[in-house]
């Protein structure tokens, strides 16, 4: 490497060292009116990749260690203690070379919180400093280390990893809230903080920085800047703690469901709401009262109110600011838009006639086809009623998609009987809930026409999965039944079904045997298949075999077992098996009406479900709810709680009193610092 000079401060003097390292040695000089040379050297067994040196903390006069990566995949603690100066004192093996380092000082050992030192590590050299020094790796591979270094020793324990991003990590420290934090800079920015007893490392919601130094003034007090491209620029952080950035796009009525084009990654929505009115029948609305008003007036007041009738006419109120009309019930308006969520521009919008309610959409290729182009399925109710349920039939429209997601074409429209709650694309046709009546339809010149259909789902179908010849098809209150199709026969078969009834409000396949389930009254459960259920059934040609062989509960004859449930306590809308960070692991994510977002995860060991259950029952006994109620009969409050533990209670070990977290580990065998260090790994394995 080139020879640099770094200035910092170890001496209380004003009379800063300068630290000038070469490819293998590095030399100490002080500046007293002119540059000596200082006679301590240190030969490095390899080239000098990194360096880093702590801040001096309050009350010192200098700084106790250096830190400095080596070619070799290692990083070396080195003394400045002036009776011991340079003496190496620990040694890291790296799995690649450092990139850059950082030593910053975060957390309170007082409160043993996440991250601290153990209780039997050594105390801090000052009775003032009550942080713990951490020393920050960022290396060449994307991968951020962070561990313990002892203030007394310069041992480093306690190492913890995560990946930020394909490009060599690059490290900053700056200062947040009045403590240090460090900003990582890889293929995205990251930032490292302490907040509220517990460590974060939060993606800045921005563009890629290359480097960056703390920055205060009157107007931004704690500051960064930052260069990116060839633009400098200064930046302030906020929502310290949130976990995910969101931004918000304004759509005229409210999203009900949306799918993604595969090729664009543009997304389809459909935007229905209750008691409102189109832009046509507005437009209309204004004409008649305009007309009302005019032929309300006698003839000596016909042009004052011709002229308030064309000013009516053209006056433009904003919605969002004195609100939209109401239309009463049973009137309803919809339109699909198609968004580009990258830039939250709307492509193009296809508005539907008054009264046309969209309750279903579904993307498909069909099989009879040839361009090979995807089409997007549209199941609308009209007139509908809520309460009574009261519609007059329903409808699915089919649209022919533009390769580049620009436009959508209307090829046709097909009438039915029922209402259309769920679409789903099978085998290169579309399978379709209308009412209680399962059915299968393949794509015509004028309409769809109907190829198979089952009417053994109790009341009302509200979802559908496919995969490979199974159907997963939820009703509406009788939780979800296992469907084969036989090509064959052209039959759908019901095969298995749950002993439990659920009011099904979303679902998502785990696998091709296991399907998670949410009901309105806030529960998730998870139904798998035993290895003694087949879904190769006889053969039924007359297709009433359904109805007599009737197994347990009066349903199929096969039935599936409960693998877990769990009360979240709020009504889940969408359930979505994903990996949230490339090379994580996947977790079902969960979102709620009320905005929650969560996820359930998978243990992947024994070990870790015994300690996490352990730690359960004893923040059951030891931080019970402030309402009083007993946290495991409101975890039980419809399905008795089974094989799910709540990582919520868990986390709150790290806000309860030191005395207590203690106590805990101690009954655990453990040390509160291996606590805490367990809670991170669960939590960043799977980026949240």
């Amino acid at each position: 490497m080139c020879p640099a000079v770094l200035s910092f401060k170890i001496n209380q003097k004003p009379y800063p060292r300068l630290l000038n390292f070469t490819t293998n040695e590095y030399i100490l000089c002080l500046q007293t009116g002119e540059l000596n040379e200082y006679t301590e050297r240190s030969e490095m067994p390899a080239e000098i990749m990194c360096m880093a040196l702590g801040t001096v903390p309050e009350g010192e006069q200098r700084s106790w260690f250096l830190a400095v990566g080596l070619a070799d995949n290692t990083v070396r603690i080195l003394s400045l203690d002036p009776n011991n100066c340079l003496t190496p004192c620990s040694m890291q093996a790296l799995p690649s070379p450092a990139e850059s380092l950082c030593l910053v000082e975060m957390g309170h050992t007082e409160s043993t919180t996440q991250g601290g030192l153990d209780d039997d590590a050594p105390a801090q050299r000052s009775g003032n400093n009550k942080g713990t020094i951490y020393l920050n790796i960022g290396l060449s591979n994307g991968v951020l280390l962070r561990t313990v270094l002892d203030p007394v020793s310069g041992d480093l324990a306690d190492t913890r990893t995560r990946y930020l991003g394909s490009r060599p990590v690059k490290l900053f420290r700056i200062k947040m809230q009045g403590s240090e934090a460090v900003l990582a800079m890889s293929s995205r920015t990251w930032l490292s903080y302490y907040h509220q007893n517990r460590f974060h490392l939060t993606p800045l919601s921005y563009e890629t920085l290359e480097y960056a130094s703390g920055f205060s003034s009157e107007q931004c007090s704690e500051g960064i800047v930052a260069i990116s491209t060839n633009t400098l620029r200064i930046l302030a952080l906020e929502k310290l703690g949130a976990v995910f950035n969101q931004v918000a796009f304004p759509l005229q009525y409210t999203p009900r469901t949306f799918v993604i084009h595969p090729d664009t990654g543009r997304m389809l929505i459909a935007e229905t709401d209750h008691n409102a009115y189109t832009e046509d029948t507005k437009s209309a609305r204004k004409e008649q009262m305009a007309e009302e008003m005019r032929s309300a007036a006698g003839d000596e007041e016909r042009e004052l109110a011709r002229e308030m009738a064309n000013a009516f006419i053209n006056e433009v109120l904003p919605e969002d600011v004195f609100s939209s009309p109401k239309a009463g019930l049973g009137l309803w308006a919809s339109q699909i838009r198609c968004l580009d969520a990258m830039h939250g521009q709307t492509m193009f919008s296809v508005p539907l006639t008054q009264n046309e309610a969209i309750m279903s959409m579904a993307m498909l290729k069909f099989s009879i086809a040839a361009d090979g182009r995807y089409y997007l399925a549209v199941g609308i109710a009209k007139d509908l009623q809520l309460n009574p349920r009261i519609s007059q039939g329903g409808c699915i429209d089919i649209y022919k998609i533009d390769p580049t997601c620009s436009s959508l074409e209307f090829m046709h429209r097909t009438d039915i009987d029922e209402i259309p709650g769920a679409l789903c694309g099978f085998q290169g046709r579309l399978l379709a809930g209308c009412g209680r009546m399962l059915r299968i339809y393949d794509f015509g010149k004028k309409k769809m026409l109907r190829k198979c259909e089952n009417k053994h789902i109790p009341y009302q179908i509200v979802n559908i999965q496919a995969m490979g010849h199974r159907v997963y098809v939820s009703d509406v209150q009788e939780s979800v039944f296992f469907i084969r199709y036989r090509r064959a026969e052209n039959q759908l078969i019901i095969f298995a079904d749950d002993t439990h009834p659920r009011w099904v409000t979303a679902t998502t396949l785990l696998d091709y045997d296991t399907i998670a389930i949410a009901d309105k009254f806030g529960n998730l459960s998870i139904q798998r298949l035993p290895h003694s259920v087949t879904d190769d059934v006889d053969e039924d040609p007359t297709g009433t075999k359904s109805l007599w062989d009737r197994g347990l509960l009066s349903g199929a004859s096969q039935k599936s077992e409960n693998i877990c449930s769990f009360h979240v306590g709020e009504i889940i809308m969408s359930l979505q098996k994903a990996t949230l960070i490339p090379g994580g692991s996947e977790a079902l994510i969960y979102a709620t009406l009320s905005g929650t977002v969560g996820a359930f995860v998978p243990f992947t060991s024994r070990e870790d479900y015994d300690f996490f259950q352990h730690l359960e029952m004893h923040m059951r006994n030891e931080n019970p709810p402030l309402c009083g109620r007993d946290h495991l009969s409101y975890r039980s409050s419809y399905y008795p709680v089974k094989n799910v533990l709540d990582g919520d209670l868990c986390e709150q070990y790290l806000s309860i009193e030191a005395a207590k977290q203690k106590s805990i580990a101690g009954d655990m065998f453990r040390t509160p610092n291996q606590i805490c260090k367990k809670l991170e790994d669960i939590r960043t394995r799977y980026a949240f």
